[in-house]
């Protein structure tokens, strides 16, 4: 692609512009090469414009840059506000708009937006309306896995992606948006059909993310003027504010009466092993009923989301009654099939708030005991680990107190911190600091009847040892411990 089709609609200046064909752009001097774009990224723990020297030695000639560069007389600079948001436009031209071909649905909030995501995804996969995901537990479509770093990725990332999914024929794509991703531009360019709001807490905020409360909920908002349809929960407060924001026709879903879908009775359903939700809806006036495969009255919640996306795009209510019953979304309230006489539920929770919402779901249900088993980050929100230590030893009838991402940190240590707030909570505990012993334990000593909660790791697939990922899959474990636990 030439170089002035790439850079169409970007502010910039340069002493030495020619036109010149382009096959690339990189903001990592690792990807730099002959013809390929380097973006100088000013970023929270490094400066790109200190590697453009190293571009240049691997072959780059074209540069975007912030700040001054020294450069050979060769180099083609070009210099502008803002190099984040100059890689959002520069890589939707690059990529061909992929969003103009595709509708991009928009997810973002504190809480919800993983699980809001897999739901719309389940409901359109089975209409036949193929439809991609990106977000915190990576991206796919089709038969097709991606890999990604953020939940939001950088623009350069989201418009590949995108790209992919509108050439592998999907139809739509349903994306977590973070405050993150909007602030540093990585969603600059893209074209929304829908926005999504589902939640605003407090959270992101602190060094290299937010610098107050006000600063989050404004980024949270930036994301509706750029949608066509804004699809709204009105029973939180910060609604009106996103209602505000909205620029074209608004989708309201919650409890209030007053909701396009408003939620009614929900009801609680174990079967076997399995928990799930039965929910009432009066979807535009019209009442309705539906089974969500995943347990907690919030995923009733979530799911109007999915009805509301669906009936835009005139499913059945038969098709969407079929999807949401199926609906499992990994590492979110993720129960283990695969168990008999035992519950196991795998999630994200990571902090006192998350934990408690899940251990109060799973109390819920008919159960013998509850067993919760987590650890906590090292080297840093060393705060949660007195939330963490105190909800369980409040809410758990046994803790298993172990490993998660340690890191440079000592397991042990970090371990003994939780144990103690766990005991002034009145909790039994154990201590396996070693996370797959831990799981291991957990499962083989449930008795019949209990639900086991595994905290924490949720989708993810390692472990952050001494500044290494090590490979770590919570739920490969869980299923040796089933093996072993037949066998004894």
């Amino acid at each position: 692609m030439k170089l002035s089709e790439i850079v169409k609609g970007l502010d910039f200046t340069s002493d030495s512009f020619s036109d010149r064909q382009i096959k690339d752009i990189a903001y990592d001097s690792r990807k730099a090469g002959e013809d390929i774009i380097f973006v100088c990224l000013t970023g929270a723990f490094t400066d790109g414009h200190k590697y453009a020297q190293g571009a240049y030695e691997k072959g780059s000639r074209v540069f975007v840059c912030e700040k001054e560069l020294s450069l050979p007389e060769d180099a083609l600079i070009i210099k502008t506000d803002n190099t984040r948001a100059a890689l959002a436009v520069m890589s939707c031209n690059f990529f061909r708009n992929p969003s103009r071909e595709i509708d991009v649905i928009g997810i973002t909030g504190t809480k919800g937006k993983t699980t809001v995501a897999h739901l719309i995804k389940f409901v359109l996969d089975k209409a036949g309306i193929m439809t991609g995901i990106i977000g915190t537990v990576g991206a796919s479509y089709g038969d097709t896995v991606l890999p990604t770093v953020n939940t939001t990725p950088e623009s350069y990332e989201l418009q590949k992606m995108l790209r992919m999914m509108a050439d592998g024929g999907c139809k739509a794509a349903a994306i977590e948006v973070s405050s993150l991703g909007l602030k540093s531009h990585r969603t600059d360019g893209t074209e929304f059909a829908y926005g999504v709001f589902t939640n605003l807490y407090p959270d992101h905020i602190g060094t290299n993310e937010h610098e107050s409360f006000e600063e989050y909920a404004y980024w949270k908002t930036q994301l509706f003027p750029l949608c066509k349809k804004t699809i709204v929960n009105i029973d939180d407060p910060f609604s009106e504010k996103i209602k505000e924001c909205s620029a074209r026709e608004i989708i309201t879903y919650g409890y209030d009466k007053s909701a396009d879908y408003v939620l009614g009775r929900c009801d609680k359903l174990k079967n076997g092993n399995i928990l799930s939700m039965a929910f009432d809806v009066c979807a535009k006036g019209k009442d309705k009923h539906f089974t969500v495969g995943l347990p907690a009255e919030i995923n009733c919640h979530n799911s109007l989301i999915a009805l509301a996306i669906a009936e835009e795009y005139g499913v059945s209510d038969e098709v969407i009654s079929e999807a949401l019953a199926g609906v499992s979304v990994k590492g979110r309230c993720e129960t283990v099939r695969e168990c008999e006489d035992i519950t196991v539920i795998i999630d994200y929770a990571h902090n006192g708030i998350s934990l408690k919402s899940i251990i109060d779901t799973a109390r819920d249900y008919e159960h013998n005991r509850i067993i919760t088993l987590f650890g906590s980050v090292g080297g840093r929100t060393e705060c949660r680990r007195e939330e963490l230590g105190t909800v369980s030893g409040a809410l758990s009838d046994f803790t298993v107190i172990t490993s998660d991402d340690p890191d440079f940190e000592n397991p042990m240590k970090i371990c003994k911190e939780i144990a103690s707030y766990c005991e002034k909570a009145g909790g039994e505990y154990i201590i396996i600091p070693d996370r797959a012993e831990a799981v291991n334990y957990a499962v083989k000593n449930a008795l019949p009847g209990d639900i086991v909660i595994l905290a924490g790791k949720g989708h993810e697939e390692y472990m952050k040892i001494e500044g290494k990922k090590l490979p770590f899959s919570e739920r490969a474990e869980v299923l040796k411990a089933l093996r072993e636990r037949k066998e004894v």
